[in-house]
């Protein structure tokens, strides 16, 4: 991944809990390969375009889980919007500030979020609330909602299923994955504070016979 200089490092040194700090060391541990499993991201793409369709030039876009910052960071900077990435991966947000040098990118826990970031346009959270306890995604979502404007506009794509933060096996490390079906995740996302305007549904093949098929579902939605 490569030594991220000092003045190329964003915000203060932060401490996870042990949850966050599981999830962080199985994704400095994948680093690259992750988009090399998932190459294509189409429905990613889709949904992020969804996005900037809506926003005017300069919105401010909130990217829970930032990752590699490919595709997504990487679409908002060049369509003109001023991008903040947080993740809990160092490894990964090194990664972010490699491949989008025009946005800022921050180490900090989904839970901890909080307005220290300042208010947001829209949000992008893309296979990161998979990441967290059932009971925790509402939470999180009512945290994003404090940081967003009135009306603003939220993205979020899930892999569907029944699961609640089950460890599973991902490319050679070991992560804990959340997946509802399609009714629950949108009763979750309502019960976090957010109208679910539409939905979409995409049948995903991974270029890694690594990593199984997977019914990945991408929620349209708004703040109050």
């Amino acid at each position: 991944i490569g030594f991220v200089p000092p003045d190329r490092r964003e915000g203060p040194t932060r401490v996870f809990s042990a949850d966050s700090s599981r999830q962080a060391a199985a994704f400095d541990t994948i680093g690259e390969r992750y988009d090399a499993a998932f190459p294509h991201k189409s429905g990613q793409i889709i949904a992020t375009q969804w996005l900037i369709d809506r926003l005017p030039a300069g919105a401010r876009v909130l990217d829970l889980g930032s990752g590699s910052g490919l595709p997504t960071a990487g679409m908002l900077v060049e369509a003109g919007l001023e991008v903040t990435g947080i993740d809990v991966s160092e490894g990964m947000l090194a990664l972010a500030r490699r491949n989008v040098p025009g946005a800022r990118f921050e180490a900090m826990d989904l839970l901890e979020l909080d307005d220290s970031l300042g208010a947001f346009d829209a949000a992008t959270a893309f296979f990161s609330l998979l990441m967290l306890r059932r009971a925790d995604i509402p939470k999180v979502l009512r945290r994003l909602r404090s940081v967003l404007r009135p009306g603003g506009l939220v993205a979020i794509g899930m892999v569907e299923g029944d699961l609640d933060y089950v460890p599973l096996p991902f490319l050679d490390a070991e992560v804990r994955v959340t997946a509802y079906p399609q009714a629950e995740l949108e009763a979750a996302v309502r019960a976090g504070g957010l109208h679910v305007l539409e939905a979409d549904v995409e049948e995903f093949e991974p270029a890694s016979t690594d990593v199984p098929a997977e019914r990945q579902v991408f929620l349209f939605c708004q703040a109050p």
